[in-house]
């Protein structure tokens, strides 16, 4: 399991490495939505997301010898970049495999960080284990490792110390490292905080996880989330869950977009809809929290696509009607 200390020493490591993102509150959208309503925007940390935490404290930790074999994961997006971000600064060969739908801005930033990037249509574990073994590489799992989870921790930590009084937390949850980090530091920091796990309704493998309490592995995934579409979930993650997060809720892919387009609309920020599952689970009304509650929605990433963006925003003209 992973201790207050562990993060702590993450955020030295990663410190200078990556930016202290603003808490940005909201009072139109927290008056819609009952709270006073802060924004983690991680949407502006180096490379769009949250990722490059996880990977730089993990890095920081390989042998010598494991740097110089090169190292290699799986994503659909966001951690490619931030993994190919960290491997740069640490001057380590870099592979990541990819599926093949993965949009081509999220490809096209992981190569310019130096990475080699591998598409499959394949089973991405499957396919990078071969590489693995092939080119005797280092495997750095993209969520499943206590390093990595330490570093995704350091959030909770700034998120409380730039709001102290904060009452509840809304994470996106995909794989599970980063709602796993965020709720270790905050739980073991200030137990009260309520911590909310949000996942698409495609892509559930933490709520169903939690259901039968033990890893279940989807054979399908149907989300526009892509961010959030981890086929399984970690072990070491489950079981962080299970321990410190208070709810873990549902959300439509039309709810995701209606929260995208407010957060653009009012805040004059650009999240994607993996970003924006946290506050759409507050203002559809997922999880019971008082009213008047200090809230804070992790922002989780901004990495979309032009044409993509153009296609919610035009959906969103169509559910305003409804």
């Amino acid at each position: 399991m992973i201790e207050l200390e562990d993060i702590t020493s993450a955020q030295q490591i990663i410190a200078g490495r990556v930016h202290r993102t603003p808490l940005m509150s909201s009072m139109t959208l927290g008056r819609r939505t009952n709270a006073h309503l802060h924004f983690k925007a991680e949407v502006f940390q180096k490379t769009g997301s949250f990722k490059p935490r996880g990977s730089i404290n993990k890095l920081h930790h390989l042998a010598e010898e494991e740097r110089k074999r090169g190292v290699i994961t799986i994503s659909s997006g966001n951690h490619a970049q931030g993994f190919a971000y960290a491997a740069s600064l640490f001057g380590i060969p870099a592979t990541v495999v990819m599926p093949h739908t993965t949009p081509a801005n999220k490809v096209s930033a992981t190569r310019s960080y130096g990475a080699e990037v591998v598409l499959t249509e394949a089973d991405l574990l499957t396919t990078c284990l071969e590489i693995q073994k092939e080119g005797n590489l280092t495997m750095v799992h993209p969520f499943d490792d206590p390093y990595v989870v330490a570093g995704q921790g350091t959030i909770g930590l700034e998120i409380l110390d730039d709001l102290p009084k904060v009452d509840a937390v809304f994470v996106p949850v995909g794989g599970g490292g980063l709602i796993s980090g965020i709720a270790t530091a905050i739980k073991l920091s200030k137990p009260a905080v309520k911590i909310v796990g949000v996942e698409p309704i495609g892509a559930s493998a933490m709520w169903q996880s939690l259901q039968r309490k033990a890893v279940v592995h989807l054979t399908r995934m149907d989300t526009i989330a892509e961010a959030l579409a981890a086929p399984f979930v970690g072990e070491l993650n489950l079981a962080l869950v299970q321990k410190y997060v208070d709810a873990l809720v549902l959300v439509s892919d039309d709810e995701m977009i209606e929260a995208l387009c407010l957060i653009l609309e009012w805040c004059k920020i650009l999240t994607e809809p993996a970003g924006a599952a946290g506050f759409a689970a507050l203002l559809f009304k997922k999880a019971n929290i008082p009213s008047g509650s200090e809230v804070v929605c992790l922002l989780s990433g901004g990495n979309i696509d032009r044409s993509r963006l153009g296609h919610f925003l035009s959906k969103k003209a169509v559910l305003s009607k409804i």
